[in-house]
């Protein structure tokens, strides 16, 4: 058996061929990208973040009276 021929380097030898053919995005588009998924992210947070409290304040309001 060759070197090329063991599954484990060959599997390897084609990941970094196919690694080769990705058009990797710029530096530019990358920070907004980057920035774009922080943003919606805390976005989301705030947002679920007043609904739990919403609801904790509407819930004990019905169970304490």
């Amino acid at each position: 058996m060759s070197f090329k021929e063991n599954r484990a380097v060959r599997y390897f030898y084609e990941a970094k061929e196919e690694l080769g053919k990705v058009a990797w995005p710029s530096r530019k588009e990358a920070i907004r990208s980057t920035l774009t998924v922080i943003g919606v992210s805390i976005g989301i947070a705030v947002y679920l973040g007043a609904l739990d409290y919403g609801f904790n304040v509407l819930l004990e309001k019905l169970v304490i009276k």
